[in-house]
């Protein structure tokens, strides 16, 4: 099996840096996966953003990019961040159920779901990201272990429940209010925080970069209480020194920037320098 680069920081205990990706395209993904093996630690991850992104989610169309990503070695781990939100669990699980079933089953080493507000919110999406016992999930795709460089698609029934890294989105009052029971819900490996939603939500401002002071205060109450629950604590950032910044507060897993923020800012800078000759 391939390695898998963000659970493998997991584990050492390492902050893992990584990127969102808007838009598809195999030989696009691949670039950028190619543009974070360079980094000196192996902990990078890149995630597929169906939900604001320009990437649908589709099996056939999905699967080519996560290809394209994992097919970099010692690349990065492909996560996908699927459209539904936690507010389409319980009895209206099945936007869920099915999105995150079409996210893995094209091989993706984890989930990110957005706006999960309540723990019963939090075990649906446990449960549709594993294989029974542990979950529901359905199985019998003959593409997914190919993502994951496993022979058989019975080697990959065996390794994925240990494997898939499952991530919620706390970016809601709501979700604030329920922090710590979410954070301990079996099976959720971490917590991700989505500072502009969450801004928005608590009635600030969103970040310009930073986010507001009493945002900022609600954001290490989160860091804290992941910790406290022995899971991981994730931060959506759009520069460098932002990521930086959080890595020595002791965020786990950590956005540094975008596919598209990279480019215009790596565009504005260069001809910004040609323009002042």
């Amino acid at each position: 099996m391939a390695a898998h680069a963000l659970l493998n920081a997991f584990k050492a205990n390492k902050p893992a840096f990584g990127t969102w990706l808007t838009t598809g395209g195999f030989v696009h993904a691949r670039s950028l996966a190619r543009a974070l093996i360079g980094l000196p630690q192996k902990q990078s991850w890149i995630m597929l953003d169906c939900e604001h992104g320009l990437i649908p989610l589709n099996p056939a169309g999905v699967i080519e990019v996560i290809a394209a990503i994992h097919g970099v070695r010692d690349g990065p781990s492909a996560l996908v961040r699927i459209p539904a939100t936690g507010h389409g669990t319980g009895n209206g699980s099945e936007g869920v159920n099915w999105q995150i079933k079409y996210a893995l089953d094209a091989g993706a080493r984890g989930v990110l779901v957005p706006m999960v507000s309540t723990p019963s919110q939090a075990q649906e999406v446990v449960i549709s990201s594993r294989f029974p016992p542990q979950g529901r999930r359905g199985f019998g795709s003959p593409y997914t272990q190919e993502n994951w460089d496993i022979q058989t698609a019975g080697e990959y029934l065996n390794v994925a429940n240990e494997n898939i890294v499952v991530l919620v989105q706390i970016e809601t009052s709501e979700g604030v209010q329920n922090v710590k029971a979410i954070a301990e819900v079996d099976g959720i490996d971490g917590l991700f925080i989505g500072p502009y939603d969450l801004s928005n939500a608590l009635g600030y401002p969103p970040p310009s970069p930073d986010p507001h002071p009493k945002v900022e205060q609600v954001i290490q109450d989160i860091l804290r209480v992941a910790h406290e629950a022995g899971k991981k604590c994730a931060m959506y950032c759009t520069s460098g020194a932002q990521a930086a910044q959080r890595a020595t507060e002791g965020f786990d897993m950590i956005n540094v920037t975008s596919d598209v923020g990279a480019m215009q800012s790596g565009l504005a800078a260069e001809f910004k320098v040609a323009a002042s000759a």
